[in-house]
């Protein structure tokens, strides 16, 4: 069984769970404690040097970071993948756009006002900066999301996952999702595909890190 490294709460960790879950992809579910800084121990980066959460490492010895990568990984041969070169082209499009425009503001200050609040003290400007480019990110996806049901049209697939992850829980960040109406509607229509999992429900049958992998 391929084992995935995730910590709670996180938006990136929700979608290899999220694909796995809809392709029946079995996974042995590890929780990595960031915030006591289990990521930097020397037992989590001899398995992987960068400190990476989530991160995959398939039964034949495999790592795989990045969530994107491993949505293109789990999904590989279901419903979920695109059809065609354009498709796929299209696909990897928003994925980078989310790694760019959205996760990387929505991310810290979502973290900085909501899972860990007393970090953030003394840098409320910087919230306030990352803020105000998370809603220029979210408007394009507005603006997109105006004409479509899912990502790439009328089927729900690895775009709207990686997408999803940290767009669904952006209202956690500070952000009023009145704002974008065509993107609460997809989020609902995400949110309510088969074989759906709340984030919620990401670790509650993961094993902590500290007992190892024996």
């Amino acid at each position: 069984m391929d084992h995935l490294y995730v910590t709670r709460g996180s938006g990136n960790c929700i979608k290899p769970y999220l694909a796995a879950s809809h392709c029946g992809y079995q996974l042995d579910i590890i929780e990595v404690n960031l915030l006591g800084g289990e990521h930097r121990s020397d037992a989590y980066l001899r398995i992987n040097s960068r400190g990476q959460v989530p991160y995959l490492v398939t039964k034949s010895g495999v790592g795989i970071g990045e969530s994107n990568a491993m949505l293109w990984l789990i999904a590989d041969g279901s419903d979920l993948m695109p059809d065609t070169a354009v498709e796929r082209a299209r696909s990897l499009q928003w994925m980078f756009f989310e790694q760019s425009k959205l996760e990387p503001f929505i991310s810290p200050a979502r973290f900085l006002t909501f899972i860990a609040p007393q970090l953030g003290q003394g840098r409320e400007a910087d919230i306030a900066v990352w803020l105000e480019k998370a809603r220029s990110g979210l408007s394009g996806l507005e603006a997109h999301l105006g004409n479509s049901s899912f990502m790439l049209g009328e089927r729900y697939g690895i775009t709207d996952i990686a997408v999803f992850g940290y767009v669904h829980v952006a209202h956690e960040a500070g952000i009023d999702m009145a704002e974008f109406p065509a993107v609460q509607r997809w989020i609902d229509r995400v949110s309510s595909t088969s074989r759906f999992r709340p984030l919620a429900e990401l670790c509650s049958n993961a094993r902590p890190f500290s007992q190892g992998l024996a």
